[in-house]
């Protein structure tokens, strides 16, 4: 009784592209099955959708109906097959739109059988059928359904609605063919190898989605096929592929070889899982080469805003070297401890006092004394301590950037109207200073490259510039000092024997516990690094900051 039938035309349509919406098909109209001449409904024997019954149809009589609909539809009879629908000027409609916009040559339904009561529409029978269509490119095949009503007075409907057409077609979308239009296929964000998909990175999965929304894509074809177009046209999704394209891509900066050594190096043994994060730059461009991080809270690479530790120290003595005029060998006496407005400070453990020690010594040992007093001395003037944070903006660009494709960062902060101990905490990267290790790469590639170029991670991203490049003297003392800190300073235990290697530790206390920083370059890149929980730079950071700047 209910054997397979097979309906089917062959025609040539005429080819127009829908890119407009279908419509809306679950609207009732107070049209009938059958009309008399004059246009007005018949008066007995015809559906009517005012008085539904709640008793689906039979299974027989519901595969008769949808028989029939198949068959006028399959012959373009668009006006007889939306006599037996609910809604026939929509369902006419519909069924055009849908001939034109797939460019139908051919259109045929087999397996039409019962499937039982509707879930989805109550008192319907639903009928299953497989769909064949000759469209623009190739041959479409798929499985639809549609679900039969009856009125009270015994007439039956198909009842109409999108997804007749194809299932889960929304409202307000239709179906085209032949080209596929944009959005429909997928779209790459890669390394600037131009292959490399950095999804394929854990740390840069999440940035990659960001860019993938917010950046145009180049290159690239979109094949042919059958597609979900919007109200206006735009691609939804691709249902069928005749002919493979090219996927279109967003080529960022990352560099992919060190990309993975940046992802294995926050995983180091010595970490013991500790929170970690680490940027890399080209401290000719600003261009991120590298971006990875470990941790429950987020990208702390780029949105870790802690306080830096004695990282700071670069920016406390570029602030000495322009603003006080002094030098690398300007005296800067390292004491076990000093008071500065009512507030203790010591140094590090190992940190030995040198009473008579210059700026660069007390930079190679990371003596926070010596800093807090010529800091507080030099730069604090009636109560103004706003010249570091004056010294940041102005040759270091710290701002709030933007680094390209909609992915956010964290601004680094140094207070302008600091207060209290605070104004002493602040040279030596403490109280309220914070930072990220986007930041700090940027302070080291600013110092190597003896000039600010903001960090960007799209090629041709608009870069903010810093008011005044940094002095070629204040570049100079900076990049001797580093060198000290690398080859017999605190870094020296993880960077001593590199080549070409200036770097900064930091250690930063927060609340019971402390936070391991270090920043460095060497000739091609700039790095930073942050572990929350690190006993000390060297000895945490310092394990990530190696394995980039050997592997680079």
């Amino acid at each position: 009784m209910n054997r397979p039938v097979k309906l089917g035309i062959a025609g040539t349509c005429t080819a127009l592209l829908v890119v407009g919406g279908i419509g809306i098909y679950n609207v009732v109209h107070t049209l009938t099955a059958g009309t008399s001449q004059d246009g007005q409904p018949d008066a007995s024997g015809s559906f009517d959708p005012s008085t539904l019954s709640s008793t689906p149809p039979s299974n027989t009589e519901a595969v008769k109906l949808a028989r029939a609909f198949l068959n006028s539809w399959s012959e373009q009879h668009f006006d007889g097959a939306a006599r037996d629908s609910d809604t026939p000027q929509t369902t006419a409609q519909a069924l055009r739109n849908y001939t034109d916009g797939l460019h139908l040559t051919n259109l045929s339904f087999d397996h039409v059988l019962p499937a039982g009561p509707s879930s989805v529409t109550p008192g319907a029978t639903k009928v299953t059928f497989d769909v064949t269509a000759k469209v623009a490119g190739g041959t479409w095949t798929y499985s639809s359904a549609v679900a039969v009503v009856h009125s009270t007075n015994g007439a039956s409907a198909v009842h109409w609605n999108n997804s007749v057409l194809y299932p889960g077609l929304g409202n307000g979308q239709s179906l085209t063919a032949g080209k596929l239009p944009a959005g429909a296929g997928p779209v790459k964000v890669v390394a600037d190898d131009g292959k490399t998909d950095l999804s394929t990175f854990s740390s840069l999965r999440d940035i990659a989605a960001t860019i993938r929304q917010n950046a145009a894509p180049a290159g690239g074809s979109t094949g042919t096929g059958v597609a979900v177009v919007d109200g206006g046209g735009e691609g939804v999704k691709a249902l069928k592929v005749f002919a493979k394209g090219r996927t279109p891509v967003i080529k960022t900066t990352i560099d992919a070889r060190l990309q993975a050594v940046a992802e294995r190096a926050v995983k180091h043994p010595q970490l013991q899982e500790k929170p970690a994060g680490t940027v890399a730059l080209d401290w000719k461009n600003g261009r991120i080469l590298a971006l990875a991080h470990t941790g429950a809270d987020g990208d702390i690479a780029i949105n870790g805003i802690k306080s830096p530790g004695s990282t700071m120290k670069i920016i406390t003595s570029a602030a000495l070297f322009d603003q006080a005029g002094l030098t690398a060998n300007s005296p800067a006496p390292c004491t076990d401890s000093v008071i500065a407005n009512s507030q203790l400070f010591h140094n590090d453990p190992g940190v030995k006092a040198n009473p008579g020690s210059t700026l660069a010594q007390a930079f190679t040992v990371s003596c926070n004394t010596s800093f807090i007093k010529d800091g507080f001395h030099y730069l604090v003037h009636d109560g103004d301590a706003s010249a570091l944070h004056d010294e940041a903006v102005n040759v270091f660009g710290m701002g709030s950037w933007s680094i390209g494709g909609g992915v956010a960062t964290s601004d680094p902060s140094i207070p302008e109207d600091i207060q209290a101990g605070d104004q002493a905490a602040q040279f030596i990267g403490q109280g309220k200073v914070t930072a990220t290790p986007l930041f700090m790469a940027s302070v080291a590639a600013t110092v190597r490259g003896v000039g600010f170029k903001q960090p960007i991670i799209l090629p041709g991203q608009h870069q903010q510039t810093a008011p005044r490049t940094i002095s070629a003297r204040t570049a100079g003392h900076l990049q001797s000092m580093m060198r000290s800190v690398a080859t017999s300073g605190t870094a020296a235990p993880r960077l001593g024997g590199l080549p070409g290697v200036g770097a900064k530790t930091g250690t930063a206390e927060e609340g019971d516990h402390t936070n391991g920083w270090l920043t460095a370059y060497n000739s091609r890149i700039a790095v930073a690094a942050l572990v929350e929980g690190g006993s000390s730079g060297v000895d945490s950071a310092g394990y990530v900051v190696r394995q980039l700047l050997t592997d680079s």
